[in-house]
């Protein structure tokens, strides 16, 4: 394979790859501003405005580009404006949460252009990549989108991942943890796997409240703990990936046993794992409450957001459970505020929604752990984006390495 390619490239003479580059960074700039005119793409491309035409005329004709017609004009001509078809790139992005995962196809111009489908999987199914691609199909399919228009598949998950090589370090089996491997084989596509909580973070980070910040903290607050960090407006992804284990910082010695075989993690006193004890416990202990009263029968069939929704109707053991993962999140945060003093934080995800009953805790926590001058800098947001947060960043993620990957040869 690699002999191949040093074959082709060596066929192709320094200007054709040099005009292959200037391609595929006119597409990027198309992407990013929507349509823009020959001489505003010129001036960015950093190139005369004769060889940008011919550049744009060359992406015309092979379906890349289209002319949008005549724009407005500040003075003298009109120009011309230019922009990707909305009909001409797609791509599938996979949002694999613990114990389910939700696909779509999305445009160039980040819209949803086939329903949200939900795939009943986990990163440990031995069927998860079949999965995926039954799901997707179904989507192209049903939706007559044509296959060679789809340039790419972008799927955040759980765990530890080394997005270089798409190794998932957290899948059980061995077998199975090259995932982007499996993936790239099944779908035949340029693909990109990554952390689930960055995908949540760059989501936010593009299309929701961290949006116009540099410095930004965005953690994905459900089971786990997922943090996103943005230095300077890049994503913080560590030396092989692994950066934003927040769930797993060591803060009650002999705690509670954590997933990953520690005990006294952050995600052992802050999550929805938390959440879902302390209502186990109030059921053994009859405790009084509304929540307890109407689940006593079927303890199993409680969920965090029935405790946040009694909560709300003023159920005050409910109260006190959110009470207490606030504390204990607020702790945590104490600890990324001083190390990183970031501009803000922004939580997102189901406890998210929790918002007065667990920022009221949050902020006493800070208060008490923090130095008051860092912390008094950074705002705390909770998010408005919703659940779609990584299927947007996602898909942002698999345009810009598309973009930058795809062959114009």
């Amino acid at each position: 394979m690699h002999q191949e390619t040093n074959i082709l490239f060596k066929k192709v003479s320094s200007s054709e790859m040099n005009k292959v580059r200037q391609k595929k960074q006119l597409l990027s700039l198309l992407r990013t501003h929507g349509s823009a005119s020959a001489p505003d793409l010129s001036k960015w491309l950093k190139t005369s405005l004769p060889t940008c035409i011919v550049l744009l005329n060359d992406l015309i004709n092979s379906g890349y580009v289209k002319n949008f017609g005549i724009g407005e004009s500040s003075g003298g001509r009109k120009p011309n404006l230019y922009g990707l078809p909305e009909d001409g790139f797609y791509v599938i992005s996979c949002d694999l949460a613990r114990f389910s995962a939700t696909i779509v196809i999305v445009d160039c111009y980040h819209k949803f252009v086939t329903p949200v489908l939900e795939i009943d999987t986990h990163i440990d199914d031995p069927h998860l990549v079949d999965k995926m691609y039954e799901a997707a199909n179904q989507l192209i399919t049903g939706h007559n989108i044509p296959n060679e228009k789809i340039f790419g598949l972008g799927v955040d998950m759980p765990g530890l991942i080394n997005s270089k090589i798409g190794i998932n370090y957290t899948i059980k089996d061995k077998k199975r943890q090259n995932i982007g491997r499996d993936l790239r084989q099944r779908f035949n596509k340029h693909v990109y796997i990554e952390n689930d909580a960055r995908m949540h973070a760059f989501g936010e980070f593009y299309f929701g409240s961290a949006k116009g910040y540099k410095d930004a903290i965005i953690i994905h607050w459900s089971w786990g703990l997922g943090l996103g960090i943005f230095i300077n407006g890049q994503l913080c992804s560590g030396k092989n990936g692994f950066a934003g284990e927040f769930s797993h910082i060591p803060i009650v010695e002999n705690g509670e046993l954590c997933i990953c075989g520690k005990r006294g993690c952050l995600e052992t006193i802050a999550s929805s794992n938390t959440i879902m004890r302390r209502v186990r416990e109030g059921i053994a202990d009859k405790e009084i409450s509304s929540l307890i009263s109407q689940f006593q029968d079927h303890p199993d069939k409680v969920t965090p957001e029935d405790v946040i929704n009694s909560a709300r109707l003023g159920d005050e053991f409910c109260i006190s459970i959110l009470n207490e993962v606030g504390t204990a999140m607020g702790k945590g945060l104490s600890y990324i505020i001083q190390l990183m003093n970031p501009e803000v934080i922004v939580l997102s995800g189901p406890l998210s929604k929790a918002k007065q009953y667990i920022l009221s805790p949050i902020q006493q926590s800070l208060n008490r752990f923090c130095l008051e001058k860092i912390s008094e800098s950074t705002q705390l947001i909770i998010s408005d984006l919703g659940d779609q947060s990584a299927l947007l960043g996602t898909s942002e993620m698999i345009f810009q390495k598309v973009f930058t990957e795809m062959n114009l040869l």
